[in-house]
């Protein structure tokens, strides 16, 4: 998919605010809908036909909900449209547990599912919800993330902003919402997910932050399918119609960027899946995943080190250039990496090992009645979704030759594994060909393809040699290595 020059300058703002922790999402009704979970006009189609209207010729929906409830005086027949639909439709899909995936702490929805509090758990995730006004009074101990769901949920559906009522209330009733939306607006970076801008409530808010802050306003996205002629009738009145919504969609989003919020056109809804996706992998490329074991260091052929204090200082230099490292503390290397990055901190003069270290021990017995090779499988797939970019290094074991006492080092299969995991997740691979061993092959299997791995980085072609030059300086190879890594990294 090719992307657009204001999809990746987005691309771009966006991953440095997730760097930054200023990261937020507001979610609407679309990014529920392939989950199974209809728009609220689907909703009112019934109610609305026992009134003799048509809800595919009504475009104020708030209206047509007080409507419906001025003919019951009451807003039952509405929450029971809530609690029969948003509390058995909808599963949790690709879009969700991507957001929930990313450092994303701070989630605004007027939807009244549950489907982002559900990603989030699935993911490891403690999410606090907001579902009242009371309840942001309360702090979640532990949270990993904030859901506020203003308009409401499914399990207090009488309580639910629904009719024209709710909203004229709402600043009365609902005030704190409000500040804590204005807030967020004001200090974070917003990508509008799913949403129509239908919503009086929501524009109503905007408008008061352009009072507030005139000018002063953070620019803020949101994704709009462009519409297309393919999808209209070839008829006077179908060209027509195509006329008219384009235009009026043109109109709507130069409207909105008065509130400094950009458009970001699709052709296609899926292709909203994959610019998440493109994010979330040019995230993860801060996260570098050092894949290797070693039991021998004879291979090692690199001047003026040693191998232990050159995992060290690796490490170190991957601290120092802001990279965050991972480990799944392989024999012989582990120790080292984890080293080197607490030295780098040391002289930074940083505390906080969370946010410079990733840790994920290898289980040494099997539990839960699972296998030890399921539980080693599990962890590298983990600990790679983790990571953008990998650099594998050594990559040996000493077992005993069969039906001898006889000792052999031979490659470790569970570096050449963890290289395919990275592979199939889209992580890039970096191997340390110097350092020999299964990271020679691996070294020798990219540099001889190296159009395959690499197609977007042909440049890198003459530093990737360098990585299996045998004798080369440490520095030097320490130097070309951040160069490679910083170059696939992006925004140095």
């Amino acid at each position: 998919m090719e992307l657009s020059r204001e999809v990746n300058n987005f691309i771009d703002e966006y991953v440095r605010a997730l760097k930054e922790g200023n990261a937020a999402i507001f979610a609407g009704a679309g990014l529920s809908i392939s989950s199974g979970v209809v728009n609220w006009k689907e909703l009112l189609r019934r109610p609305a036909s026992r009134l003799g209207l048509d809800v595919d010729k009504e475009s104020d929906l708030v209206s047509l909900a007080q409507y419906i409830y001025n003919d019951s005086k009451t807003k039952t027949p509405l929450t029971e449209l809530i609690n029969n639909h948003f509390s058995q439709t909808g599963g949790i899909n690709r879009n969700h547990i991507l957001l929930s995936e990313l450092p994303i702490k701070t989630f605004w929805t007027t939807n009244y599912d549950k489907l982002i509090e559900q990603a989030l758990v699935q993911t490891g995730k403690n999410p606090d919800v907001k579902k009242r006004v009371n309840d942001l009074a309360v702090i979640k101990s532990k949270r990993d993330a904030i859901v506020y769901k203003m308009h409401g949920d499914v399990e207090v559906a009488d309580e639910a902003v629904l009719i024209k009522n709710d909203y004229e209330l709402y600043e009365k009733k609902n005030q704190m919402f409000t500040i804590a939306l204005k807030g967020d607006l004001v200090s974070k970076t917003f990508l509008f997910i799913g949403f129509s801008f239908e919503d009086p409530n929501l524009e109503h808010i905007l408008s008061r932050i352009k009072i507030l802050l005139d000018d002063h306003v953070r620019t803020h996205y949101y994704f709009i399918k462009e519409v297309s002629e393919e999808e209209y009738q070839n008829t006077e009145e179908g060209r027509e119609k195509y006329r008219y919504d384009k235009i009026r969609q043109e109109l709507k989003c130069a409207d909105l960027e008065r509130y400094s919020i950009k458009p970001l056109k699709v052709k296609k809804y899926d292709e909203i899946t994959r610019i998440l996706e493109i994010i979330t992998e040019r995230y993860n490329r801060n996260n570098v995943l050092i894949s290797g074991s070693a039991q021998d260091f004879n291979d090692f052929k690199i001047s003026g080190i040693g191998a232990e204090n050159f995992i060290h200082e690796v490490s170190k230099s991957l601290n120092k250039n802001e990279f965050k490292v991972a480990t799944g503390f392989g024999l012989g290397v582990g120790s080292g990496v984890i080293n080197g990055v607490l030295d780098g901190m040391a002289e930074n003069r940083t505390r906080n090992i969370n946010e410079h270290l990733i840790m994920r021990p290898f289980p040494q017995y099997a539990t839960n009645g699972k296998d030890i090779q399921v539980l080693w499988e599990e962890y590298r797939q983990q600990l790679l979704s983790e990571c953008g970019i990998a650099i594998f290094m050594f990559g040996n074991k000493v077992i005993k030759k069969e039906g001898s006492d006889e000792e052999v080092v031979v490659d470790a299969g569970g570096v050449f594994r963890e290289f395919d995991i990275a592979l199939t997740k889209n992580v890039k691979v970096v191997p340390l060909g110097v350092t020999g061993y299964a990271s020679r092959r691996l070294w020798e299997q990219v540099v001889n393809n190296f159009s395959t791995y690499y197609p977007d980085y042909p440049h890198l072609k003459e530093k990737f040699n360098k990585l299996g030059e045998e004798n080369i300086d440490y520095k030097e190879i320490i130097q070309i290595l951040n160069d490679i890594l910083k170059e696939i990294r992006g925004g140095d």
